[in-house]
């Protein structure tokens, strides 16, 4: 059962409450928060984006992510922060995997779900979470996001991907922190796409010239944005997605009406590299524009093209965001076959929050441990960067 109010001793002049749905507010009350003036946009935290989640089922009851977004409001109504907020009933699509925490909680006799996730769903891109301009309103909202683990019968509370100005103030919150791993393009100012070969060793620097050489041959690649983008197009590209999934995770996380709705309400976000070859669409990536960023999330193919993968998603990736004056490339989660191809290992955070604290100390006895094999693991790689001086 969902509860609409929630208390707030703490701070009492801010009042609680839960949205089971995006439909409940307007959309720029959500992005005056989510995404304020002279913040770089962030694509997935606005409301269309989590929207069009919502409206195409692909976040629901159904999927075991039930929205319970959590609201601040002033005693006079006014809204002074969000957290986009899930009750789900298992671990799928967050990239942050917690799936022996719960067979460790189980077999001690728990029920580890329902549990409450604070992320953008499917989406390992870190952003802000806690959307409020002040301290005592994300103060609460956290303290609101506790109180919920109890009155939602939770075990406990997440927050994934978290940007920084979040993690401190989770991290004076006492929640427990937990890094992780991902592959980064950052552009120093690069003016072209050979500024930045020239960066690299020779090795390396021929090495991608010849990958690209086999990616492009006899294939036709376009990179499509905003009206260029036709339903042809995002029919191939669905097809792309689905034959990933298939292979990888078994489960499409998002159907064909999601690309629909976000292809009408935030089209100039969107870029899609597509490749062609005798005249069919055979492969394609789809990356988002935001404000300093370009974020890749999904790729796919239907025939074999040698290294057209890393054509389309990375090295495509870099010069769009050198062209578009981007300052880095968040080419999605794991992959360390990005360090030949540019990309610097880069540390990411996320916060929990355990009710039961013998769990929770022994949940913070492995992050400890943790927490030094994922620095130990950043630090192998930088070894293998391809640069002529990787700490410029």
């Amino acid at each position: 059962m969902v509860c609409s109010r929630l208390p707030n001793p703490n701070t009492p002049s801010l009042q609680l409450r839960i949205l089971q749905k995006l439909d409940e507010i307007d959309a720029g009350q959500w992005d005056a928060l989510a995404n304020p003036p002279g913040a770089p946009f962030d694509p997935f935290i606005c409301y269309a984006f989590l929207h069009a989640l919502e409206q195409s089922g692909g976040v629901g009851a159904e999927t075991g992510w039930v929205p319970v977004h959590l609201v601040a409001e002033n005693m006079d109504g006014t809204i002074v922060g969000f957290m986009p907020l899930y009750l789900k009933n298992h671990s799928m699509g967050e990239y942050v995997f917690d799936h022996g925490w719960a067979g460790a909680y189980e077999q001690a006799g728990g029920q580890y779900y329902p549990k409450l996730q604070s992320s953008i769903p499917f989406t390992p891109a870190a952003g802000p979470r806690i959307l409020a301009q002040d301290q005592p309103t994300k103060r609460a909202l956290i303290a609101g996001l506790e109180n919920c683990v109890t009155r939602f019968g939770a075990s406990s509370a997440h927050i994934t991907f978290t940007n920084e100005p979040d993690a401190k103030a989770l991290t004076a919150a006492k929640w427990m922190k937990r890094d992780g791993l991902q592959f980064h393009f950052y552009n120093p100012g690069y003016d072209t796409y050979e500024n930045f070969l020239e960066t690299l060793t020779a090795r390396k620097r021929k090495a991608l010239r010849r990958e690209r050489k086999k990616a492009n041959d006899g294939v036709q690649i376009v990179h499509l944005c905003a009206d260029e983008i036709t339903p042809e197009h995002w029919d191939a590209f669905y097809g792309f997605y689905l034959d990933t999934g298939a292979r990888k995770w078994g489960v499409a996380y998002l159907n064909r009406t999601f690309f629909d709705l976000i292809s009408q309400t935030m089209k100039e976000h969107i870029l899609l590299v597509m490749a062609k070859r005798d005249g069919n669409w055979i492969a394609g990536a789809l990356h988002f524009i935001g404000g300093d960023c370009l974020y890749g999330r999904y790729w796919g193919c239907v025939e074999f093209q040698d290294s057209l993968h890393f054509e389309l998603c990375y090295h495509r990736a870099i010069e769009e965001a050198i062209n578009r004056k981007l300052s880095r490339v968040e080419a999605g989660a794991q992959g360390a076959h990005k360090i030949a191809r540019g990309y610097v290992p880069v540390i990411t955070h996320s916060f929990h929050y355990l009710a039961e604290a013998s769990f929770a100390d022994a949940v913070q006895r492995f992050l400890d441990e943790e927490t030094r094999a994922v620095k130990y693991e950043q630090a192998a790689y930088a070894t293998q960067s391809p640069y002529r001086n990787p700490t410029a």
